[in-house]
């Protein structure tokens, strides 16, 4: 069977499908269940309803800039193995968005009104680091599995500890993203600077906190 060869238009509406996909709730996921299905819907008093729905409601945000990210560097990436992987990452992190935004809804909430700020942010972070290079850009997802991880483990301490449905989902996404990071140091991701991980980090909390409000 030949292998189809796919032309730089091609790649373009590829990426334009995504972000269009990722921004109007449609993202092509895999064969993997909802991690939160089957489990029963316990009973929440109001602000446990609303604190859960505002911290689904960021992690929604944060898989949303994922999206992004591994985009742009799948779209800048110069070894067509190191575009699969930030490809085959970004299909994965589509499940996570999915969930969070089924259980955000569930809960009463909404997604970021600042998601297409957050996409095409990213977007342009995550070409710009595969601009870096390959190894750059490894690093790069690295880091920010890393990161997200240390937001997940808050957003699991501050959940109401019988609200299943969300304890579930945050917990496989965190599985995820510690494969994803083990995945790209492999590949060969270099150890970035210490100022730019503390730009990711402030520009993480400056993220993570506008999308609580909105």
């Amino acid at each position: 069977m030949n292998q189809r060869h796919y032309t730089p238009l091609d790649h373009v509406i590829r990426h334009i499908d995504v972000g269009l996909r990722t921004l109007l709730g449609q993202p092509r996921i895999t064969e993997r269940p909802n991690p939160a299905d089957g489990l029963p819907e316990t009973e929440l008093a109001a602000s446990e309803r609303d604190l859960a729905g505002r911290l689904m409601r960021v992690n929604h945000a944060g898989e949303v800039a994922a999206q992004g990210l591994y985009e742009g560097q799948a779209l800048t990436a110069r070894l067509p193995d190191v575009r699969q992987k930030m490809e085959r990452a970004a299909q994965e992190e589509n499940d996570h968005l999915a969930w969070c935004e089924q259980r955000a809804k569930a809960l009463g909430s909404h997604v970021s009104y600042l998601n297409p700020l957050w996409y095409f942010g990213s977007l342009g972070i995550g070409a710009a680091a595969g601009l870096a290079g390959d190894k750059w850009s490894l690093g790069f997802v690295a880091e920010t599995e890393k990161q997200v991880i240390r937001h997940l483990d808050e957003h699991l301490a501050r959940l109401p500890q019988h609200d299943q449905k969300s304890r579930a989902i945050l917990e496989q996404m965190r599985e995820d993203e510690a494969h994803h990071a083990t995945v790209a140091l492999q590949a060969g991701g270099a150890k970035l600077p210490v100022p730019v991980k503390k730009l990711m980090s402030l520009t993480s909390k400056v993220m993570t906190g506008l999308a609580f409000r909105l």
